[in-house]
C-alpha cells in the first residue's frame, strides 16, 4: 500500500517540529522520530483503528499531544492531518474530500 501525507499535514508537523525544538533542542526530532514511527505503524496496520464518525480513522501519539488521522482509499492511506490533540478540533476534516 502506498501512503501519501497531504501538504498541509506536513506542513503542520514541520511547525510542531520547529515549536519544540525552540523550548528544548531535541524535543522536535523526538516528536519528528514519534510521528514517523506512527505512520510506519499506520502502514503496516492500516484497519485496525476504527473508523470514526466522520470517515476516517486516527493514531494518537504516545508521548505528544498530537494525532495521525489518515483515510484509506483503494490502495493508498492518505495522512489527512497530524494536529495537536487540543487545538482546533477538526479543522482538517474538509481534506478528506479533496483527496481521490
Amino acid at each position: 500500500m502506498e501512503t501519501r501525507i497531504v501538504a498541509e499535514a506536513e506542513f503542520e508537523l514541520g511547525e510542531a517540529i520547529a515549536r519544540y525544538e525552540e523550548i528544548e533542542a531535541g524535543l522536535g526530532l523526538r516528536l519528528k522520530d514519534e510521528a514517523r514511527a506512527a505512520i510506519a505503524w499506520i502502514e503496516a496496520h492500516a484497519d485496525v483503528p476504527r473508523i470514526r464518525p466522520a470517515g476516517y480513522r486516527r493514531v494518537n501519539l504516545k508521548i505528544f499531544r498530537y494525532f495521525i488521522a489518515y483515510v484509506v482509499r483503494e490502495k493508498t492511506i492518505w495522512i489527512l492531518a497530524i494536529a495537536h490533540g487540543h487545538r482546533r478540533p477538526e479543522f482538517w476534516k474538509v481534506r478528506a474530500s479533496q483527496i481521490s
